[in-house]
């Protein structure tokens, strides 16, 4: 099981997930939210990335920003993955693509009813629910992976308490948490990743 522990801001916590078993950290940067993180603050996840004795995937989480600026600001910072989120369309992944190869998409099922992964040429497609970062549970029956495709994570209102029930009810290649980890909004607790991951392998 594919795990991505995302909206970290410093090394410390990157590195105690990446301990405790993440196969991806993840950046945000939207100001709008409370895990927008400065460039600085990207530079060290991506550091901690780096200095991993495994390979774990340093991606940039963005919804704002053109996808261009986006897919340079990644490159520039050392992400391996651009993922966009959100409104982005074909031709934004395109003009992506030809800045950093490595990008996934994520959207709700809300918005896009009839998503498959791979649609705009992505290396990985995240299901996230309606209102993304909110840590609100969403409505998982609406999911049906033979339409979703293979190389897809499951995203939104996931937490240690319910992530094995939900892998367990949609069989998604991978999870995404990252407000079901936090102690506050945008403050991530250590003991509630670790309890994550092992449960989401478990």
């Amino acid at each position: 099981m594919y795990v991505k522990i995302c909206g970290l801001r410093d090394a410390s916590t990157a590195a105690h997930a990446i301990d405790a078993g993440a196969d991806a950290v993840g950046v945000v940067m939207s100001p709008q939210s409370p895990r927008h993180a400065t460039f600085a603050e990207a530079t060290d996840v991506v550091s901690a990335a780096r200095s991993a004795d495994r390979r774990v995937d340093a991606a940039l989480v963005v919804n704002r920003m053109p996808a261009r600026e986006a897919a340079e600001t990644a490159l520039g910072l050392g992400f391996d993955v651009l993922q966009l989120h959100g409104a982005y369309t074909a031709d934004d992944f395109a003009a992506a693509r030809k800045i950093l190869p490595r990008l996934w998409r994520a959207t709700s099922l809300a918005q896009h009813p009839a998503l498959r992964a791979g649609a705009f040429g992505e290396e990985r497609l995240l299901v996230d629910g309606a209102s993304p970062g909110s840590g609100r549970p969403w409505d998982l029956s609406l999911i049906d992976g033979a339409v979703l495709g293979d190389a897809w994570l499951l995203a939104g209102g996931l937490n240690p308490e319910n992530v094995a029930a939900a892998i367990s009810a949609t069989r998604p290649a991978g999870v995404d948490v990252s407000s079901g980890v936090e102690r506050a909004p945008g403050e991530k607790d250590p003991d509630l990743i670790t309890r994550f991951i092992r449960a989401a392998r478990s």
